[in-house]
């Protein structure tokens, strides 16, 4: 009865028949392929978790060289379920990149992106860039070894770029090397502008997935061509299989957490030497390990010039990739670039994998 009153008394004072009108109308196609809908959700769950768990990181994490370690160390001994909240924390992080690669290409292969969404295509890439840099400013606040010398490598990597190189890398590390400035400067970047530039784009996809409805494949829509397709409501069917699906995440998350906590490892010294086998996070291992097997010269140009370059121009591609694939926007489908994007997953994995088993020195 209470809940009652309260929507009443809302209602006298905000026109929420709209709002109504949305959600009982709301629908999901139903199809082999429907599976794919849930990770998007997934993905905001565990960007909910991230906010939640950094805000309560952050009452206690002071950004600076002399006492970013000594924070986090305090955080996970002294912190009542401090050790609890960074580790899920970190881990809710990886999962969210999972989450999101899986999203980002079950959308490509079923070429969802064809119109009229190829905005919400490019929202979506420019939020997984986002997530990327995320992981990589975040990765530097404890102040450890293997995430100095990962930084380090990274931002030297950025360094490579032609013309802007040396002054993306200086501003990146706020210096000519990665020092305690660098800490304040990805702390800044991570709690600060990466969130304001997350909750604007994400707002925006999220209007145009609800503007636009989800989108259904090619090949079902083709088979479906002259006939309705079967539909289930938002609310109460789809939402709480999303719930479901939640709940699983985060009992995932408390068992990683408590099962496998995360490491704080050794406080960085910028003199010592770099610990053998070092690697960055595993969503760039990939991208790492390649460039270890580009040769130092290729012609007159610097191999890692060349590495970066071509990384560039496939983060390009996959943005324009909606207006690259002019058969899917005729309402056909596109072998090639199913063709290329299951070429791209298979790259990716196998240079991971190679970047865990067999890295190149």
């Amino acid at each position: 009865m209470a809940g009652v009153r309260i929507a009443a008394w809302l209602e006298e004072r905000i026109d929420l028949w709209p709002l109504r009108h949305f959600v009982q109308k709301k629908v999901i196609p139903v199809h082999r392929h429907t599976v794919w809908y849930y990770f998007g959700g997934m993905t905001l769950f565990l960007f909910g978790i991230q906010v939640a768990t950094g805000i309560l990181l952050t009452l206690y994490y002071r950004p600076s060289g002399e006492e970013a370690y000594e924070s986090v160390q305090f955080i996970m001994t002294d912190v009542q379920f401090g050790w609890l909240v960074r580790s899920i924390h970190s881990w809710s992080a990886n999962l969210m990149v999972l989450t999101m690669m899986i999203h980002m290409f079950s959308v490509y292969l079923t070429q969802a992106y064809r119109k009229p969404r190829e905005l919400t295509w490019v929202t979506g890439i420019l939020l997984f860039g986002i997530v990327l840099f995320f992981g990589f400013s975040g990765y530097l606040l404890p102040w450890n070894v293997l995430s100095y010398f990962a930084t380090k490598v990274g931002t030297e990597i950025v360094g490579q770029f032609p013309l802007v190189g040396p002054v993306l890398m200086r501003l990146l590390r706020g210096s000519d090397e990665v020092t305690g400035a660098t800490v304040s400067r990805f702390y800044g970047m991570h709690i600060a502008i990466l969130p304001a530039l997350m909750t604007a784009i994400l707002g925006l996809h999220l209007f145009l997935v609800q503007k636009q409805g989800m989108s259904v494949p090619l090949a079902v829509e083709r088979a479906h061509r002259g006939q309705p397709l079967r539909t289930m409501p938002f609310v109460p069917n789809f939402l709480l299989r999303d719930l479901f699906g939640w709940f699983v995440a985060l009992g995932l998350l408390a068992a990683l957490a408590a099962l496998f906590p995360w490491e704080l490892g050794q406080k960085a010294d910028p003199f010592a030497p770099a610990p053998a086998g070092i690697r960055p996070e595993w969503f760039f291992v990939f991208m790492f390990q390649s460039l270890k097997y580009i040769p130092a010269k290729i012609g007159p140009f610097e191999g890692e010039v060349l590495g970066v370059l071509g990384f560039s121009l496939g983060g390009l591609f996959l943005l324009l990739v909606p207006f690259l694939d002019k058969r899917s926007a005729m309402g056909e489908p596109s072998p090639l670039f199913r063709l290329i994007g299951i070429g791209i997953i298979a790259y990716i994995v196998i240079f991971t994998f190679l970047g865990y088993v067999a890295p190149v020195k």
